[in-house]
């Protein structure tokens, strides 16, 4: 899919998804590059996220799910739980949700991890603002309208209620994706006690902020995301020069938000297979008891 639009409207999406351009402008923008109005209709389904069949079904009998909350810093905060079924303390995930909130996609990556036999839980960052919403793009607004240290501190208090618990083996990592990916990185910066991180495309932290990083870090780059890309050098100098663990892959060719099966103009399968597997030893690595 990725070979029949034109690089220039998935930036434009892109620069849709992550500022504050207005709908209208987007849509106008959009059909002069697509050439029409009619055009421009037919390309929104597999620009915006769809309703794609779930990679692991809600009902799958190997897992028990849950939807819970667990005190955070701005108070109780709603999330989704995963695990496999039966298991005992296992290794926990925080699974960071990208600006469209906690929607099934991201409920779908939670019940990906259980099945590789993490304890996954993902919360709903937009809980003090009412919970996310179905429209995409009322969520998106949202989250721009975070108290951002409250949604760190909700994060982070992820992580120690994880370690804390029966559930648990004791460690915890993060993954975020998209907006998520930064927060991974922040989490990184602000919890000294977290045991891994995995950002997928994110934000990069200041690097003056670098050297309080003290979990081990996996770090995902879509080739063609000029937008995250611009911090990703100044990144990487930050952290070699402070001495982290790290690692950093470039996926050449891939758009940003490559892991989003359900979105079609953007998602792209060999990026993402190997994004996940690394992904999944990382965090088997770095949170086994």
């Amino acid at each position: 899919m990725l070979q029949t639009i034109d690089q220039a409207i998935i930036d434009l999406y892109d620069e849709y998804t992550h500022t504050s351009l207005p709908r209208r402008v987007f849509l106008d923008r959009l059909t002069r590059l697509a050439g029409g109005t009619a055009a421009a209709l037919a390309l929104l389904p597999l620009l915006e996220n769809g309703a794609a069949a779930a990679i692991v079904p809600p009902e799958d009998p190997r897992l028990d799910i849950a939807r819970l909350s667990f005190p955070g810093a701005s108070g109780p905060i709603n999330a989704y739980r995963a695990r496999p079924r039966g298991a005992g303390r296992l290794p926990a995930v925080v699974v960071i949700h990208e600006n469209r909130g906690l929607n099934p996609h991201i409920e779908d990556v939670a019940r990906r991890l259980a099945l590789e036999g993490f304890l996954a839980v993902a919360p709903d960052a937009l809980t003090p603002a009412g919970g996310t919403p179905p429209d995409q793009d009322k969520a998106r607004d949202m989250i721009g309208k975070l108290d951002r240290a409250q949604t760190i501190a909700n994060y982070s208090a992820a992580v120690t209620w994880l370690k804390a618990g029966a559930d648990g083996n004791g460690k915890v990592g993060v993954v975020g994706f998209c907006w998520g990916g930064g927060m991974v990185n922040q989490v990184a910066v602000n919890l000294p006690g977290l045991d891994a991180g995995v950002a997928y495309y994110g934000a990069v932290p200041r690097a003056s902020d670098v050297p309080k990083i003290k979990a081990p870090l996996l770090l995902h780059y879509a080739g063609l995301d000029k937008r995250i890309n611009a911090g990703k050098a100044g990144y990487e100098a930050a952290l070699k020069s402070a001495g982290k663990d790290y690692a950093m892959h470039l996926y050449e060719g891939a758009n940003h938000a490559f892991n989003n099966d359900t979105n079609a103009a953007r998602y792209n399968r060999a990026a993402a297979e190997l994004a996940w597997g690394r992904t999944v030893a990382f965090l088997r690595r770095h949170l086994s008891a």
